[in-house]
């Protein structure tokens, strides 16, 4: 490679999907980057656990058709061509029962929604995946757009159970670029011509990803530092961005051109010394919502649903993701693979509660779902927790995000809350890195 006239010397705090996007960017144009990761390994969200003798990931994760920005990178580490495709299933938990919505047919037959509910729910979505304009969403609740285009009654039995399960009680301040963002992904397929949606996996799931990813970063020279936390950002003595960070016992500290920070916003507003009192306020403004996500190996299946969604109130968690029904079991040691996630407004008691007494919770209601299960058919039942997850979309969301570029001469901040017209997800994520890093670099 022959390297730009201005390569520089970057350091990128943050060793997930984010980080490792804009890493490679950078050296593919010729700079030099070190990259620091606090945990053991990179990927942050999307790193996988051992559960008994299967290795699979954390956090469920699907690639759809119309994620170009992740099978772009996929297809420059080598897999590509790996991605397996499914047609799933959706499916619905209403009153105790379980009803299939994966198709016309089944659209139409189904139950609690008459003929005008049906209609106004799907002129709903008609009108949400043809709006180019998602900037004017952000000044109307997503509760007032939602009566008005689907009714009172479609939105009291469909859309608020909904949005309490994704959003909790933030749903009363987020905007409608929310539902908008939603199906505008789930149409994306269609929107770009191809004939139908589908959901794609790798095999190994992004264990197999982030190896792949790690070893195209060490090809290109990137200097990459797992359990290095970094503790401090500021300007060194020599007029240059420092990060000091802790290896072990040891503390260091390390001099560069530019240094961007891919930590969520209140963590990185503590980790850069030097912020303007503006700067630190909007920060800390960016509401995050946490999630728990228990994952469980049943040695059957329970449905034929990738994603279940759930209306009743009683059930503690977001909705049913059953993997299994994406992924061919052969990679899962033969059983089903089940997650119950949970999403927590902030200080939410549950998220402290102890992994026991969470796995208790969830699976003693999962099995009131499906009444057939037994303590027998569960094979794992694990944890998962994280803090800042899902980015609150309040009214003029965009409008009140800090900007990339800081008061600190060389350094940068961009994370999912840079994520203003879309759902968070791994395209996502790695759209906001490569087209934030492009406003830097031109």
């Amino acid at each position: 490679m022959i390297l730009n006239k201005e390569s520089k010397k970057w350091g990128i705090v943050g060793g997930g999907i984010m980080g490792m996007t804009l890493a490679h960017r950078l050296v593919k144009q010729g700079h030099t980057v070190t990259l620091f990761e606090s945990a053991s390994e990179l990927g942050g969200l999307v790193s996988s656990w051992k559960m008994g003798d299967i290795e699979w990931d954390k956090f469920y994760h699907v690639i759809l058709l119309s994620d170009f920005r992740t099978r772009n990178i996929l297809e420059e580490i080598g897999l590509e061509d790996k991605i397996e495709w499914v047609e799933t299933k959706t499916g619905f938990y209403m009153k105790g029962k379980l009803y299939s919505m994966s198709d016309t047919i089944e659209f139409l037959k189904f139950p609690t929604l008459n003929l005008l509910d049906k209609f106004r729910l799907g002129l709903t979505i008609i009108v949400a995946s043809n709006i180019k304009n998602w900037k004017r969403l952000e000044k109307i609740n997503v509760t007032t757009w939602l009566k008005r285009w689907s009714g009172s009654n479609t939105y009291n039995k469909i859309w608020l159970p909904l949005l309490r399960a994704k959003l909790g009680e933030s749903y009363q301040k987020t905007s409608a670029v929310f539902i908008w963002a939603t199906i505008q992904r789930l149409y994306g397929a269609r929107r770009s011509g191809l004939k139908k949606e589908m959901f794609g996996f790798v095999p190994g799931g992004y264990k197999t990803v982030i190896e792949s990813f790690k070893k195209k970063l060490i090809s290109e020279k990137v200097f990459i530092k797992i359990a290095h936390a970094a503790n401090e950002v500021k300007i060194s003595d020599n007029n240059k961005p420092q990060i000091s960070f802790t290896h072990g016992i040891v503390d260091e500290t390390e001099e560069f051109d530019e240094v961007i920070v891919t930590l969520p916003s209140g963590i990185a507003a503590k980790l850069c010394t030097g912020l303007s009192i503006q700067e630190v306020a909007k920060l800390n403004d960016v509401e995050y919502l946490s999630v728990i996500c228990v994952a469980v190996l049943l040695d059957k299946s329970i449905s034929q649903f990738y994603v279940t969604n759930i209306t009743d109130d009683w059930v503690p968690f977001t909705g049913v993701i059953e993997m299994s029904a994406l992924v061919d079991k052969k990679y899962l040691g033969g059983n089903a693979l089940v997650y119950l996630p949970k999403y927590l407004v902030a200080n939410d008691p549950l998220f402290d509660w102890g992994d026991d007494e969470i796995k208790t919770y969830f699976t003693d209601n999962l099995k009131k779902m499906y009444p057939w299960l037994t303590d027998d058919d569960f094979k794992f039942v694990g944890v998962a927790r994280a803090k800042h997850v899902i980015t609150v979309a309040k009214l003029g969301y965009s409008e009140d995000l800090p900007d990339v570029k800081t008061s600190i001469p060389g350094v940068y901040i961009i994370n999912t809350s840079h994520i203003k017209d879309g759902t968070l997800n791994v395209n996502e994520t790695i759209r906001v890195a490569e087209t934030k890093l492009d406003e830097i670099l031109n």
